[in-house]
């Protein structure tokens, strides 16, 4: 299997690529607007590094196509989240690539209830257009997509998490980066889970008005 991961140098893309390491027959490419932030623990394992941007749709589909792409795991963001899905989305569509894993956030679908709801609101209000707008950008593709929504991110050195599904309250307030590079390795790994489904993950026991650290 060939990966790609966009927006490669986020801390959560890069701990799946060190989790991907383990299995000699998934060869990871790696995809960043600025390869000079990776890890040192990362680079150690020498991996493939395309500079580009997920944005220019032409070289986008040129890298899947080159390289033989069979899945996408997309970790970018940012206001402009809508057309870096869309892009993704026609280079996949041009380059005949179908798997793709999309890392969202808690609220793009209007599901986190009670008080942490309304403060998620309004704590990402720039970005939340966003991730709805992907959403549905991604829903009315033919994209064989895994939306995963993970709740408030933790550094923490741990792997503890439940999921609920696309049309179930969002449950808990944080989860560790580590716990959702976890879950999207699995993912990559068994890529007839999950098949044009919204995942939330959360750390259990974590229900409050806002995280821990608010």
């Amino acid at each position: 299997m060939n990966v790609l991961i966009v927006g490669a140098t986020g801390k959560m893309a890069q701990l799946v690529a060190e989790n991907l390491t383990q299995y000699p027959d998934v060869k990871v490419l790696l995809f960043a607007r600025n390869p000079d932030k990776f890890d040192e623990s990362l680079l150690a394992f020498n991996p493939t590094i395309i500079k580009g941007n997920a944005i220019d749709t032409t070289f986008l589909t040129k890298t899947l196509v080159e390289n033989n792409i069979d899945l996408v795991y997309s970790n970018v963001g940012g206001v402009d989240l809508a057309d870096q899905t869309a892009s993704i989305i026609k280079s996949m569509n041009d380059s005949n690539v179908k798997r793709l894993i999309f890392i969202s956030a808690s609220g793009a679908h209007h599901e986190v209830p009670g008080n942490f709801g309304e403060w998620n609101e309004q704590a990402i209000s720039a970005y939340l257009p966003g991730f709805r707008e992907s959403f549905e950008l991604l829903d009315k593709s033919d994209i064989d997509y895994t939306m995963v929504r993970p709740a408030w991110l933790t550094d923490y050195d741990e792997v503890d998490y439940e999921t609920t599904g696309r049309h179930e309250p969002f449950k808990g307030t944080e989860v560790s980066r580590k716990s959702v590079a976890d879950f999207v390795t699995k993912v990559i790994l068994n890529p007839d889970t999950y098949v044009r489904d919204s995942i939330g993950l959360n750390k259990p026991n974590t229900d409050a008005d806002k995280p821990s650290w608010m």
